[in-house]
C-alpha cells in the first residue's frame, strides 16, 4: 500500500508487474516494521529491510520475518554498488532527512543499471494546509515557499520530530540532480470506497485536493 489514498501496488504495478518481481533483490528503506517487505517477499521477492528505528525492527521481528532486517542510516546505505534490482519507500526516511539527495545519491549508488527507485511522500501542496481533516483543513494557512521544518520538542526542548517540506520543484530537481530519471509522478485521487479518516486525511479533503505524491524514477 503506497498511501492512506489506498493505491495498492498490485494495482499500481509501479515496481513493474508482480509476476517479475520473482527473483528480484529488493531494498526497502524506512520500513519501518517491514510490511512492504512481506508483501514482496509473497511475489518471491528477496527483500532487505532498513529503518534507522531499531525498535521498528524489533516489532518488525515480533511480527515475524524470512528477510534480512538492517538498523542503518538511509543517508548512508551499507551495502556495495549495484547490490539490488529494485528499491521502495512508501512515507519512509525522505522526508526526515533535511538533504533528501543524500538519501537518493545512495539508492542510485546501490542499484544496479536498469533498476528502479520508487518513492511515496506527503504531497507537496498538503504543506500550505493545516492539518485537520474536515473543513478547517481546506484553506491555506502557510506560504507552500516556507521551507522551514515541522518541529515536534519533548520538555526538555529537544526535538523528538522533524519533518522537511520541499517543494513539488525541489522534488524533481532532487531527483535528476541524483542522477535517476523521473519515469511517473502519480498523484493518486481519493477513492470511493475509502471513507476511513485519520489525521490530516479525510474523504473531503482527498476529493479535492492531492494528499500524495509517488515519484517512479530509474537509473540508466
Amino acid at each position: 500500500m503506497w498511501c492512506p489514498e489506498g493505491l495498492d501496488e498490485v494495482e499500481a504495478e509501479l515496481l513493474g508487474p508482480p509476476e517479475d518481481l520473482k527473483g528480484k533483490d529488493v531494498l526497502e528503506i524506512g520500513a519501518g516494521a517491514a510490511q512492504c517487505s512481506r508483501w514482496l517477499t509473497a511475489q518471491g521477492a528477496r527483500p532487505v529491510a532498513l529503518d534507522l528505528s531499531h525498535r521498528q525492527l524489533q516489532h518488525a521481528l515480533r511480527i515475524g520475518v524470512s528477510f534480512p532486517l538492517v538498523c542503518a542510516d538511509a543517508s548512508v546505505l551499507p551495502f556495495a554498488d549495484g547490490s539490488f534490482d529494485l528499491a521502495c519507500s512508501a512515507y519512509g526516511a525522505l522526508p526526515f532527512v533535511a538533504d533528501p539527495r543524500l538519501v537518493l545519491r545512495e539508492v542510485h549508488r546501490v542499484l544496479r543499471p536498469g533498476g528502479r527507485f520508487v518513492f511515496s511522500v506527503t504531497h507537496p501542496l498538503r504543506w500550505a494546509f493545516p492539518d485537520e481533516p474536515g473543513p478547517e483543513g481546506l484553506s491555506v494557512s502557510a506560504s507552500y515557499f516556507d521551507r522551514t521544518p515541522y518541529v515536534e520538542q519533548d520538555d526538555e526542548g529537544l526535538a523528538v520530530y522533524v519533518e522537511h517540506h520541499r517543494t513539488l520543484g525541489d522534488r524533481v530537481r532532487d531527483v535528476v540532480t541524483s542522477g535517476f530519471r523521473l519515469v511517473d509522478l502519480v498523484e493518486p485521487e481519493w477513492p470511493d470506497w475509502n471513507t476511513s479518516e485519520w489525521g490530516g486525511w479525510s474523504p473531503l479533503r482527498g476529493h479535492l485536493i492531492p494528499g500524495t505524491a509517488i515519484f517512479v524514477c530509474e537509473r540508466d
